[in-house]
């Protein structure tokens, strides 16, 4: 299974700012550390940042027609890039939506998303645990289980 996770742009930049309630202690490369025994060795996946919103369109139309599936954490540009929303219109690959805070929490303008209407799915607020949460939707949609109820535990 091919699935790429695509950061948000500038992702390191909030645990240096006053942000720390909405995003934790945990850098996303900490995170991803600490999990990689339980994710990295179940699929095929791909890590990619892009920090200028012409560089996730053009990894979108990249991976779009190959991938089984895109985790998208597109920061601050999930609700001002209508461009994005059309590059996940135009490709086959199910995109899900990601956001470790939980956005309907924090300001209104995050409340809008140009990406949720071309999305299969949006997880919000669970911490970087979004990620998994989201890896767990794809392994169930090709009938592989290797996370187990672990994740489902620890969250329902």
């Amino acid at each position: 299974m091919k699935i790429l996770i695509l950061k948000r742009p500038k992702f390191k930049l909030a645990w240096q700012t006053a942000n720390l309630p909405f995003y934790g202690n945990l850098t996303f490369d900490q995170f991803f550390e600490n999990s990689e025994k339980k994710i990295c060795k179940m699929l095929n996946e791909l890590f990619s940042k892009a920090n200028i919103e012409g560089e996730i369109i053009n990894k979108l139309h990249e991976v779009g027609f190959s991938f089984d599936g895109i985790i998208l954490n597109a920061g601050a540009y999930t609700h001002t890039s209508i461009a994005i929303g059309d590059a996940i219109k135009g490709i086959e690959t199910p995109v899900i939506e990601v956001h470790i805070s939980n956005v309907y929490a924090r300001e209104e303008f995050r409340h809008v998303s140009y990406i949720a209407p071309n999305a299969k799915g949006i997880i919000a607020g669970f911490g970087l645990q979004s990620y998994e949460l989201a890896l767990e939707k794809f392994y169930l949609k090709f009938g592989r289980y290797p996370l187990g109820q672990a994740i489902a535990a620890r969250f329902f």
